[in-house]
């Protein structure tokens, strides 16, 4: 995804509905600001055990296919014209598209309908997105980026298999992994490109030699890596081997971040956060690993350095990039996006380590409190920028 700012031309419609990117991080925002501290209130105030199931069910489920897929969705329609040179999903389309995810987002919280109706609203989000995005890499001829399509057409069926289970009084646990695995492949895929491609281009415009090393089969091998321990961890969580191929990954991973000279743009916090972000994917795979062995944190807590560390800095590291070059302003981090940058990394530092050090909800508390914050700050300020036309217009 390129960062120019590329808004469509001859559209006359709302400028929050020219782009995905627009509404989508705006609702991902907001929502992950909110839905995290009701679940640290549902976690408190459970009462029984039952109800403490569904408050866990509930948070599992909006976290991986509720707030993921409103960023997955914003960067997809953000960087799928790119691909495809064809005019952006816009208007009335991005508006039902918006409308869906909301509506899946209420009949999760608040279920009036039938279990099996509001299982089907919830569902046909992510379905129409995979339809909208094999349409878009059909007729662009865009066959490069089908293993995209491949992933959020996984992602849809994840989702379809968790309210299977659901319905059926089963566990949910498997389907869960089944999107945090994709998310673990997106973020190889996705952030081994866009990292070192920017960071390149800093590097290049303060004139320094150094350069991130150009992809190779290193970095192919680490992308298998990732999706064998992946695999490996949604087929079998507790198995030694997916403790050892979690480990290998993270390190191979971490190889692959040192080649890209990360350090070296501390001057733009907008380009190191990016390495940070990986920096956060290859922790945690080695961290999950080392749970699985039984050798530290438990899995759960471990799982946390996923989804609060390489998830939460990453997304809001592309969210705040994108927002700044897709609207025509400078890519530059002023200080309130360094807050952005500095709270969503201590909410994931404390939610990863915090429980093994004090193992009351005070740490949980703040964790979750700093990791909102964090998003409700990008709201704050990214929000106006993203209910108006490109600077430039």
């Amino acid at each position: 995804m390129t960062d120019q700012a590329n808004e469509p031309s001859g559209y006359q419609g709302p400028a929050f509905f020219s782009y995905g990117f627009r509404p989508f991080f705006f609702v991902a925002s907001l929502f992950a600001g909110l839905a995290i501290p009701a679940w640290i209130l549902l976690l408190i105030g459970a009462s029984d055990a039952e109800s403490f199931a569904a408050a866990r069910q509930w948070h599992g489920h909006e976290m991986a296919f509720g707030f993921l897929p409103a960023v997955i969705t914003g960067f997809l329609f953000t960087a799928i014209p790119n691909w495809t040179d064809r005019t952006p999903i816009r208007g009335t389309v991005l508006m039902f598209l918006c409308g869906l995810w909301l509506a899946g987002r209420l009949v999760m919280a608040i279920p009036l309908l039938m279990p099996l109706l509001s299982a089907c609203v919830d569902a046909a989000f992510l379905v129409a997105v995979a339809g909208l995005v094999w349409r878009e890499i059909v007729a662009g001829k865009s066959w490069f980026h089908a293993p995209m399509g491949v992933l959020v057409s996984l992602y849809a069926g994840a989702n379809m298999f968790f309210h299977v289970q659901t319905l059926s009084g089963a566990a949910t646990d498997l389907p869960e992994r089944m999107a945090l695995g994709l998310v673990l492949l997106l973020l190889a895929l996705i952030g081994g490109r866009v990292t070192p491609n920017f960071a390149r281009e800093f590097l290049a415009g303060q004139g320094r030699g150094e350069q991130p090393a150009p992809f190779s089969r290193f970095d192919g091998l680490s992308v298998v890596l990732v999706g064998i321990a992946a695999i490996a961890w949604v087929a079998q969580p507790q198995a030694l081997s997916t403790g050892w191929l979690l480990v290998a990954a993270g390190v191979t991973n971490l190889g692959r971040l040192l080649r890209w000279y990360g350090w070296l743009t501390w001057r733009e916090p907008l380009v190191l956060i990016l390495h940070v972000g990986y920096g956060w994917l290859a922790l945690s795979l080695v961290v999950l690993g080392i749970a699985v062995l039984g050798l530290g944190l438990s899995t759960v807590d471990a799982m946390h350095g996923l989804t609060t560390g390489a998830v939460g800095v990453m997304t809001l590291a592309v969210m705040t990039r994108a927002s700044l070059g897709h609207t025509g302003r400078p890519k530059h981090a002023g200080g309130l996006t360094v807050c952005i940058y500095l709270l969503v990394n201590l909410g994931a530092l404390l939610r990863l380590f915090g429980p093994a050090v004090d193992p009351s909800n005070l740490v949980l508390g703040v964790a979750a409190m700093s990791w909102s914050g964090a998003y409700l700050l990008f709201a704050l300020v990214y929000g106006p920028f993203l209910f108006r036309p490109s600077v430039d217009e």
